[in-house]
Formats: C-alpha cells, structure tokens, sequence
C-alpha cells in the first residue's frame, strides 16, 4: 500500500514539468516537441474564426451599466484545461527518455618491458638535447599511447636494475621515467646481457598473450657477466620478442662545452651488429635511430606492429517516461468533462 501510494505521489510531482527535468531526457521523436507551440495557437485561431459565426440571442435587458466581475473568467477555464491536456499528450507523443549507458573496455594486454641505456655515452648531444632525453620524451609518447597493456621499465648502465615493475598505473611509469638522470647508477659501462636478464625476469611468469622488450642503447656490451646474445635465447624460450634501437650517430658529435664556450667533440662508432643479433634470435627488430624524427618514427612503427586488441561493449539501459504525461493528460481530461458539466462552462457557446 505504501508502494502505491508513493508511485501515485511520484508521478503527480510538479517536477516533471520543470525545465532541468524536461532537459534531462533524450526524445524519440523531438519533432513532435515543435507542435507544442502550435496548440495553443490553434485555440486561438479557433476562437477568432468561431466570433463571427457564432449565434447570438437578442435579449432586452434593463438600462444601466453592467459591472465586471471576476468570476466571468472562469467560463475560459475548461479551454484552459483541454488546451494543458493536447499539450501534454503532444509531449507523451515525444516519448521521453532516460538512457544510462556504461561502456566496458576488454582487452587481452600485452606486457612490455622499456630497457633504457643510462650510461654515460647517453649524454652525446648529436641528438637534441641530448640522447637520454630524447629517448625518455619518446618512452612517454609510447606510454601514452598504450591502452590497458602493462608495462615495465628497466635501465642499465654497468649494472642494471628495475625501475618500475610491470603496471598499467601509468601515472608511476611516467614519474619513474622522469627521474631517470646520469650517474643514477654509479658502475658505468654497457651491461645489455645483464638489462634483458632484468627484463626476462620480471617477465617470465606473465601469462599475456603477448611479451615484449624494447632495448634502447648507444653501444656495444662493455660490462656484465652475461652474454647478450645468451639473454636473447632466455627471451626467445620464454616467447618475448625483442625489439632494439640502436640510437645516435656515427662519427664527430658534440659532447659538451670546454670553459672557453668551445664545443667539444667526440668520434663515435655503433657496433650495430650485436643489436642485430638480440633482435633475430629473439624474433623482434632492430631499428637504427639518428635523429630525434626517426626515433619517434621507430616507436610509432613498435606501437603498430604490437597493438593490443581493445573490445568495446555497451550497456544500455533504457526508461520511458512518457506514461507519467499520459497519467497528466487523463486527468486533466476528467477535470475537463467535469467543468463541462458544471456551471462554468458557457452552455451557449456549445
């Protein structure tokens, strides 16, 4: 009983009539909405066309002046009523609306390691404005564009260690890449074997349907007690591929300012061999960046070639509200017969 009568209070609600809530609803069919203007000019029309040609009764009345009285507008109110009631069936006609509609997002992600060359080679400024740099401007574009994967990252100089385990909070990864600096690790030196063994580790238990590792490095292993190539057969057992990006220049570049303001300048040679190498035995691809445009081209084609397949699902929940305007409309149309029965309505005019 009071379910009942907290229906019947709901939908006799003035709200329904108040324009945050007429707003709030998506419309079926919103051209009809255009004829709710039209109603009352109709009226209107009718009632100019009906002065001419209604009847008239000649009356002999007393002489004096007839006073106003108020009263004599209510002879307008069952017009009033019929007109409310049209409108509001024009409204229900409308069909309105309320629509939640939530969107799932699935994906089967794919777990990525970014391996990162801190050493102190990095710090050649042939690439603006310097190689480091650019390498970690770059690794945050690539982040940025990755949906539900998650990733890691690693960076390695003599030694190697994990910066950031895998995660798809990409908030951490973008601070942890933007504390990335020279001299974070104090051995300096080119430890590939020992980076892709960090990589692997924290990879080898993951149960993604797709691992990968991307390598950014300067130059040739100089330092650890693991062969590169002995890593790359760990990857390529555990199924990670291997993606390196050899970066920088060859020949002259500049390194830095002497007291003077003088550039200093250093001749530079990749070994691109050994990169080539990991990239084959571990089934991926080495690419070879120069400049800072190639660079962003070698992530942008990595961020093709390992897309994560995102399923999108929509859930859509739909609620008419037009019955409540239909309730409106019946009982304005009750009032309506009822005044027609009454002493308000003008008789003769019928």
């Amino acid at each position: 009983m009071l379910e009942v009568t907290k229906d019947l209070w709901d939908w006799l609600s003035l709200e329904w009539f108040t324009f945050s809530t007429l707003r709030s609803f998506e419309w079926v069919y919103p051209m009809v909405l255009y004829a709710l203007p039209v109603v009352p000019l109709l009226f209107l029309l009718k009632s100019v066309l009906r002065r001419n040609t209604r009847l008239k009764l000649d009356m002999a009345l007393f002489e004096g002046r007839v006073g106003w009285q108020w009263s004599s507008l209510l002879r307008f109110l069952p017009r009033l009523v019929f007109m409310l009631f049209t409108m509001l069936v024009v409204v229900a006609l409308a069909r309105p609306q309320k629509v939640n509609e939530q969107l799932e997002l699935t994906s089967e992600g794919i777990d990525i390691v970014l391996v990162l060359d801190v050493s102190g080679s990095m710090e050649l400024q042939d690439i603006k404005p310097n190689r480091l740099e650019a390498a970690k401007d770059m690794a945050l574009s690539f982040i940025n564009g990755r949906v539900q994967d998650r990733i890691g990252m690693v960076v390695f100089a003599g030694d190697a260690y994990s910066l950031a385990p895998l995660t798809t909070d990409y908030d951490l990864l973008r601070e942890s890449i933007n504390s990335i600096g020279f001299k974070m690790i104090q051995n300096d030196g080119t430890a590939i074997g020992s980076a892709l063994a960090v990589a692997i580790n924290r990879m080898r238990d993951s149960n993604a349907k797709s691992k990968v590792i991307i390598l950014i490095s300067d130059g040739e292993n100089t330092a650890g007690s693991l062969d590169p190539e002995l890593a790359a057969q760990l990857a390529y057992g555990y199924g990670i591929k291997l993606y390196t990006i050899g970066i920088g220049k060859d020949g002259q570049v500049p390194y830095d300012v002497d007291g003077s303001g003088q550039m200093l300048y250093v001749e530079t040679q990749m070994d691109e061999s050994n990169l080539r190498q990991i990239a084959q035995i571990g089934e991926g691809q080495f690419f070879r960046a120069d400049s800072r445009n190639t660079l962003q081209q070698v992530f942008r084609q990595i961020n093709q070639m390992e897309k994560t397949e995102v399923t999108e699902k929509r859930f859509r929940d739909t609620q008419d509200y037009y019955q409540v305007y239909l309730k409106w409309a019946l009982l304005l149309l009750l009032v309506w017969m009822l005044l027609k029965n009454t002493f308000i309505a003008n008789v003769l005019e019928d």
